[in-house]
């Protein structure tokens, strides 16, 4: 079982965050079955993407900030877009850092109380330092299958207990929908799925279980089914939400709480479980994804041992615990990274697009053209939604 498990369960934790929990909680309160299929259209579109980042991480060994570092010629052009895409994937790691360690903490105060709440960031901060401390990524490849599995029981068992319509989740599912005022809610479900940090993570840790394009196909089939295995339980989120009565959901504890009255303390349990789970493997992949995106992007040593490279996981996981010593909801910080997430993809997206269609970088394994017309579809999906996305904003 284990040889055949990759890195994708790390790239499906990642994005299964409190972030996604939280989305996927306002989504079925405030819209029912009605945008399940925003996430189907969201799981397609991260295979996509995140096929080809595996794709490029393989053949070359090197991570997609580091190959963007390479075939940038022009010196100021190069500093230009690794100085935006280090802005963009540290900054937004460390707020998500924060959603992350904030999540966690209240899958704890769904199963504990909030009488020690107080420490129980510092608790997961030091369990998400000690992990990545370790520095072996058989040992996060484990801990993180059992945790997915974890998440993926307690939310699919919290979606079971409220007996959804199987007719309107197959309506919701198949025929798209747009909701009035459901719009910046679909832009969230698909950039809590699709993850810019994600692909740069990807691309980092294949080589560290394949070192040839002979393994392509084991990691086309890991990407394919973990994602698809994260998506599903984005749902089962999704599908329990619309269960609650009333509308006075702003979080996933809401959520915990509301569910509670209708089947018992199980349910509580269950979603204190599950956010717990996908906030200590979010507070771990982020710091984990900027770690390697700095030292990419400064030509550093990626062994997770090296000490520059543990520098800057430590600082974006400290800062993380940090920030919920102030004042600042999880809430208010995970909505925050949300928006930010829609406006780099793109840029991202396009420049992983270019370096996989490069013949002297990818070879034979460069996208073949039905992959470059699926990538572009994505792509000029993933634009749409984001300047929707800035549109709303400004208005």
């Amino acid at each position: 079982m284990w040889r055949n498990i990759g890195p994708g369960v790390l790239i499906a934790a990642a994005f299964i965050g409190p972030g996604t929990v939280t989305v996927c909680t306002l989504a079925g309160v405030q819209f029912g079955y009605s945008l399940l299929w925003a996430m189907l259209l969201a799981m397609i579109a991260a295979v996509v993407l995140q096929e080809m980042a595996a794709r490029l991480g393989i053949v070359t060994q090197e991570g997609l900030a580091a190959n963007i570092r390479k075939e940038l010629k022009t010196p100021w052009v190069r500093v230009l877009v690794l100085g935006l895409i280090l802005a963009a994937i540290v900054l937004g790691n460390m707020a998500y850092e924060a959603g992350n360690i904030g999540g966690a903490t209240l899958g704890l105060d769904a199963m504990f109380g909030t009488a020690y709440s107080v420490f129980y960031p510092w608790l997961i901060g030091a369990v998400a330092f000690t992990l990545l401390y370790i520095g072996s990524y058989k040992t996060l490849e484990k801990v993180f299958v059992f945790l997915v599995i974890l998440m993926s029981l307690s939310f699919l068992i919290t979606a079971l207990l409220t007996a959804p319509n199987l007719i309107k989740v197959g309506k919701g599912l198949l025929l798209p929908s747009v909701p009035e005022q459901g719009t910046l809610t679909i832009i969230a479900l698909i950039g809590t799925t699709v993850v810019p940090y994600n692909l740069f993570l990807h691309a980092s840790l294949v080589k560290e279980k394949w070192k040839g394009a002979e393994a392509l196909q084991s990691a086309r089939k890991d990407t394919l089914i973990t994602i698809f295995l994260g998506g599903i339980v984005s749902m089962a989120i999704i599908v329990a939400a619309a269960a609650i009565p009333g509308k006075s959901i702003t979080s996933a504890m809401d959520l915990a709480q509301g569910l509670e009255p209708l089947f018992g303390k199980g349910a509580r349990y269950g979603m204190g479980i599950g956010l717990f789970a996908a906030g200590v493997t979010s507070s771990i992949t982020a710091p984990l994804a900027a770690a390697y995106v700095t030292t990419n992007c400064m030509g550093w040593s990626t062994d997770m041992k090296d000490s520059k490279f543990r520098s800057v996981w430590i600082l974006v996981l400290l800062i993380g615990v940090l920030t919920l010593s102030f004042d600042v909801k999880p809430i208010q910080v995970i909505q925050f990274a949300q928006v930010a997430n829609g406006i780099v993809l793109p840029l991202v997206a396009i420049f992983l697009l270019w370096i996989v269609n490069r013949k002297q970088v990818m070879g034979f394994t460069r996208n073949t053209k039905g992959q470059n017309m699926l990538a572009i579809l994505v792509l000029l999906l993933i634009i749409f939604l984001a300047s929707k996305s800035v549109l709303k904003v400004i208005g």
